[in-house]
């Protein structure tokens, strides 16, 4: 910990701490520098990676345009009142957020089956289909697949999955309404514990972890990844998926 040794709102400061010194904790695809007073430098790794279509990438671009949508996801979420550990933005890439640790499972909200849903449980329901409400399941990080982890494992840590639950579902409707006409079919996020025990929204919301549907049907998310698009045309989808907000 680096305390009062960076001041969180000397953009300068911070660009030279992510310059010179290396992370304190390095994960998929960011960087993370802690700062006092609770706080935490971010930097978003441009990288992209799909464990079952065996692709992992570096695609320059992507990084600040994940920021770029992060940055208004968490504007629309704050004003919805859920608590976003995103502060604010200090660079092309980088953003201070607050620091909660990171728990290994993440929560995913489904609006239409697709991916796991029905690689995984062939013939429930058809590929593309809306479900009749939508569904919360629980993943376990780990490499190199993230794997379903049944809810009364969590509870026998004691973490509050019927609020996380419901979070995620308020997520999922101010995200819906935000994004109108553009289709949310599935996206995952991480809540971390303050030190009182509440949520915290502190994984980034974003192309590179949701599936998003133009009205025209045309992808713009990290499924063009899964699919071998070139980079430079994952970028321009992606942008595209500005043009209403």
């Amino acid at each position: 910990m680096r305390e009062g040794a960076v001041d969180p709102t000397d953009t300068d400061a911070l660009a030279r701490l992510a310059g010179s010194e290396p992370a304190d904790i390095t994960g998929r695809s960011k960087e993370l520098w802690l700062l006092p007073d609770g706080l935490c430098l971010v930097r978003l790794i441009p990288s992209l990676r799909s464990f079952t279509y065996d692709r992992d990438e570096l695609v320059d671009e992507t990084g600040p345009l994940r920021l770029d949508f992060y940055e208004r996801a968490a504007a629309e979420l704050t004003k919805a009142g859920v608590e976003c550990a995103f502060r604010e933005r200090v660079g092309e890439n980088m953003y201070v957020a607050r620091y909660c640790p990171a728990p290994p499972f993440e929560v995913i909200v489904k609006n239409v089956a697709n991916g796991s849903t029905t690689r995984k449980y062939p013939g429930l329901f058809p590929d593309g289909q809306p479900l009749p409400r939508p569904v919360v399941k629980f993943d376990y990080r780990v490499d190199p697949e993230d794997q379903p982890i049944g809810e009364d494992y969590l509870r026998a840590l004691d973490l509050p999955v019927d609020a996380m639950r419901a979070q995620a579902l308020t997520v999922n409707d101010v995200l819906r309404s935000w994004l109108a006409p553009l289709e949310i079919w599935d996206f995952c996020v991480i809540f971390g514990l303050d030190a009182a025990g509440g949520l915290s929204l502190i994984s980034e919301v974003s192309q590179d972890c949701m599936r998003i549907r133009h009205p025209d049907g045309s992808r713009l998310d990290k499924d063009l990844f899964r699919d071998g698009v070139s980079g430079a045309e994952i970028v321009a989808q992606w942008k595209r998926a500005f043009d209403g907000i």
